[in-house]
């Protein structure tokens, strides 16, 4: 389970940044998918990559803290891809990334039509 301050930090990441992840600017849910799912006309399984996460901005790893300036809330997808790479990269170069691949329509598998912006 998540350390307290992590919680703490993630939850008030997540209300500074208008429950929108960092990366993506889609939003996301804090509490349960279903009710997310049902008002976006998603599957649970496509509304459970919008979890809000807590996104360390310097790892911890590379002596990133739990700290509120360290910690911003991201979707499950954006925070599991940047991690995924071989040598995570800078937040604002993968938020960079995520931008170009949503200005061609990738990133999120979504049904057409559906916006979360």
């Amino acid at each position: 389970m998540a350390h307290k301050s992590v919680i703490k930090h993630r939850f008030a990441a997540f209300d500074r940044q208008g429950g929108r992840c960092y990366y993506c600017g889609f939003q996301m849910w804090r509490d349960t998918p279903e009710a997310f799912a049902r008002r976006h006309d998603l599957s649970l399984r496509q509304a459970r990559h919008f979890q809000c996460t807590a996104e360390h901005l310097v790892a911890r790893q590379d002596g990133g803290r739990n700290t509120q300036s360290n910690i911003a809330a991201a979707c499950q997808r954006c925070n599991q891809g940047r991690h995924k790479r071989k040598e995570a990269p800078e937040p604002q170069e993968y938020k960079a990334l995520v931008e170009k691949r949503l200005s061609k329509g990738g990133w999120h598998p979504l049904p057409a039509g559906t916006y979360l912006f």
